[in-house]
This record gives C-alpha cells, structure tokens and sequence, in this order.
C-alpha cells in the first residue's frame, strides 16, 4: 500500500438470507477500523449464485447496515455485473494450462474416496471438511475432455493445484493482524494445496467465491482484509491466485466467530435470529453492539 493510499476496507455480504448477529460484528468491525484508519470503507454484494440470491434481501440487507448506522462511500459492487472480469482471469489461467474441465459429481468424489478408504487409503479432507478431489481427470487428454463436454455440457473449472505451485517455484505467506483458529499470527505461511484442486468456476457461471474475492478485491483497491477466522484457511488460496494472476497483496485480518447458544457459528441456512427480528422485536442499534461487544 502506498503510504499517501488511504486504506480501503470492505464488507461484503451475501443476499442469500437475512443477516444476523455474525455479518453485524464483521461489518462493524470493518468499519470502525476504516474510521480508525482515516481509511475508507465499501460494500460489495457477492451474489454470483443467481438462485439463491434475491432483490429483496438484497435491500433488506442494505437496511439493516444502514439502521446499525453504516455509510460506505459508493454505490455497493455487485458481482452479478462483473461476470466479464472473472472471465477475463479464469482465461489468464486457462491460458497457463492450469484449469481443466471437472465431470465428477459431489456422489462421485464421495464415493471415489470411500471407495479408497476401504482399501486402507486415509484420504485427506480440505480445511472446510470436504473431500478433497481425487484429480482423476487432471490427466485426461483434450480429447477426452472434450468427450466428456459432448455428453456431459454442465461440468466445474478446477485449478490445477501442483501445475499452480510449481509455477509459482516459491513459497508464499500472508500478514496476519488478527489470528487463526490455532492462534496463528504475524507472517504465516500460505498452504493451498491443503486444498487439492479447488473449483475455480462452473460451465454455467464463470467464477466461484474464490476467484472472485481475489478479482474484486483487486479491482476495489481492498488493502485490509478484514473477516471471521472461519475463512483464514481460504486465505492460503486467495494468496496463491493473487501471485498467479499479478494481483496486488492485502493486509489479512481475521476476527472472532459470534456463537450461537450450542456453541456453533451462526448461519443464514440454521435460521439463526436476525436483525430483521432483533428490529422488530424493538432492540436498537446500541442494543446490538453490546450483544456483539462493540461499544460505540
């Protein structure tokens, strides 16, 4: 960052249910940061999954930043009409031959790796629990690939996760100011191939959370970061992309999960309470800040 650059923070929800007390700490934090700062604070609206995201919440959301008594300084990005610029990076890897066409299902990879399991091959999940993908078609041949494409049109873009590192013939880390879930801090190092060969878009959509993150922090100006520990392990591929694609480096910072009762993170899907019904239930703005402990 350029020291005359003010520095640029973002929050960037989904409108894909009602936000709760979880997207209030993250965003208040950003923004209480920015002002700290003297930096400058936006929104962005990821809504790249056209079913589950709706006008409706989207303006709901919107309401509800704008009761906790949020400003951001232009019109919120959305993702939805930026598809051209994920294109034009999910191209710069093709061009590398690091993507290729994925035909598997979620059933498939299952049962691929269960099928190994049974054999006595403890096959390794991804930091968020999941399989990892077992990489059969990575070496399929264009001809195959194109086969598959006759018979089977919807498939992912998977990045090649070896052929990506070996490009990069370095290692790569990442500044921390806050801490991961082992109290990781500091300088740390970056390990994406913990994620194997993550899906980077899909026939129908051209780009993924990954992908997009890094294009539109990029494109913003984003400087910090700033988001809940359950994504520092995101941040080993995030950093990867950026080395890949010329991407410029922001200051990593991740936060605090609020918990629900049973101890689990919050969740849109669980149907955790909202802000929408702590408003309507008649809790204030400040009412909710010191639920969440912050103090403004």
């Amino acid at each position: 960052m350029n020291a005359n650059t003010p520095p640029v923070f973002r929050f960037a929800p989904s409108p894909n249910g009602a936000l709760h007390l979880g997207h209030a700490y993250s965003a208040l934090i950003n923004y209480h940061m920015a002002q700290e700062m003297n930096g400058r604070f936006l929104l962005r609206i990821e809504d790249i999954d056209r079913v589950r995201c709706r006008p409706e919440l989207e303006q709901d959301l919107l309401e509800d930043l704008e009761w906790l008594g949020l400003e951001w300084e232009e019109a919120p990005r959305k993702q939805s009409e930026h598809f051209a610029d994920y294109r034009d990076a999910l191209d710069t890897l093709i061009c590398e031959s690091l993507v290729y066409p994925s035909f598997m299902s979620r059933k498939q990879i299952r049962d691929s790796v269960a099928s190994k399991n049974q054999v006595g091959i403890q096959w390794k999940d991804d930091p968020d629990g999941s399989p990892i993908y077992p990489g059969l078609e990575r070496e399929w041949t264009e001809t195959e690939h194109e086969n598959e494409r006759n018979k089977q049109p919807l498939h992912t873009l998977r990045l090649n996760m070896i052929a990506a590192i070996e490009m990069l013939n370095s290692s790569i880390s990442f500044r921390e100011t806050g801490s991961g879930p082992e109290n990781e801090t500091g300088i740390c190092s970056a390990h994406p191939e913990k994620w194997g060969d993550l899906v980077l878009a899909r026939s129908d959509t051209p780009t993924s959370y990954h992908l997009s993150v890094v294009v539109d922090d990029a494109l913003q100006g984003v400087t910090h970061v700033v988001r809940g520990r359950d994504l520092f392990h995101a941040t080993s591929v995030h950093r990867l992309l950026q080395e890949l694609l010329g991407l410029p480096e922001p200051e990593y910072h991740h936060h605090d999960l609020i918990l629900a009762d049973d101890n689990r993170k919050l969740s849109k899907s669980a149907g955790d309470t909202s802000l929408r019904a702590l408003r309507n239930a008649g809790l204030t703005p400040q009412d909710v800040k010191k639920l969440i402990g912050i103090l403004s």
